[in-house]
């Protein structure tokens, strides 16, 4: 089994009379991707904050490579890269010479700097842009530049909050392409975002989090069979009558069937060969049958049915 890289326990956190985290426990593992997800107000940012020991907690504990992290535990650090949301770069500063000076607060030997500097360099794709101050650079190239800045020394441990908030996709692509080659090579990764898709793509194991708390965690298809849907069957048909729609909503593991705009939409849980059963009830009665969809559970269907809030809202 894979080393336990960070390792949140009890933790607390109050400002005043709100309890921000309550008892959060969470375990990340080496090699993993782990989305950490939660809408508005969930605690997702405290908590980053707290395991970065740029916050102090109430209670609980906090390890990171199997070590307690404090606010002077700078071995550790020197191991961690953080991207956060907002572009944190020097204007007055090029490309090369950010990532040189981010680099520079970990790596003093210079020849090993160059070498790392360059590397990030032509990790994200801005060889083209070296000469270049921030003003002059597109959101995504300010991205881009922003992830090379904060993993030019090469950390074991790196979070990535919100990552590619409003850049173009083509930009988007390669910062998620980057991160899955950062895993590729070693690195564990945290990452939060506001979109699905992308948590889908990437995650390996993710955690969903709401008022403080952890209230789901689990791999993609661990979540999905959390929820009660498990499949939406969507038909065009035309002269579907009450009664034909309550013979499909009495079918097994059918939970909803509703009719409208010549649309059937049939949610089922759990079960095999939903679909087949559904159009023969429609076949039976030699109803006009048009386009048929089956949809499996996505991520957002999971978050919604346990959060129910939608995630695209600012984060806390």
């Amino acid at each position: 089994m894979a080393n336990t890289v960070v390792k949140i326990d009890g933790l607390v956190k109050r400002y005043k009379d709100l309890i921000a985290l309550d008892h959060l426990a969470l375990e990340i593992r080496e090699g993993e991707v782990f989305g950490l997800l939660g809408p508005n107000g969930s605690g997702k940012t405290t908590t980053i904050n707290c395991l970065l020991s740029l916050l102090a907690y109430d209670n609980g504990s906090i390890e990171i490579f199997g070590k307690p992290m404090t606010p002077t535990s700078y071995d550790i650090k020197r191991e961690i890269g953080i991207i956060m949301q907002n572009v944190a770069v020097f204007d007055e500063l090029t490309v090369y010479d950010n990532i040189d000076y981010f680099c520079g607060l970990y790596i003093t030997d210079k020849a090993q700097r160059k070498q790392y500097v360059d590397e990030a360099i032509k990790f994200v794709g801005l060889e083209d842009f070296t000469k270049f101050y921030p003003k002059k650079l597109s959101g995504g190239l300010l991205r881009r530049l922003n992830i090379a800045c904060g993993i030019a020394h090469k950390p074991k441990l790196i979070i990535l909050d919100e990552p590619t908030v409003a850049v173009d996709p083509q930009s988007r692509n390669k910062i998620l392409e980057g991160i899955e080659e950062l895993n590729r090579q070693g690195a564990t990764i945290i990452y939060t975002s506001h979109y699905m898709e992308e948590v889908e793509q990437i995650c390996t194991r993710i955690a969903i989090m709401d008022k403080g708390h952890k209230v789901a965690e689990g791999t993609k298809e661990e979540l999905k069979k959390m929820i009660k849907n498990t499949e939406t069957i969507s038909v065009e048909v035309r002269g579907l009558t009450d009664e034909i729609r309550e013979q499909v909503a009495s079918l097994p593991h059918v939970y909803l069937a509703e009719y409208t705009d010549g649309i059937l939409k049939v949610c089922c849980s759990g079960g095999k060969h939903n679909l087949i059963r559904v159009l023969g009830v429609l076949q039976e009665h030699e109803l006009h049958i048009g386009r048929v969809y089956s949809e499996l559970p996505t991520l957002n269907d999971v978050f919604l049915e346990i959060t129910g809030k939608a995630l695209r809202d600012k984060e806390d």
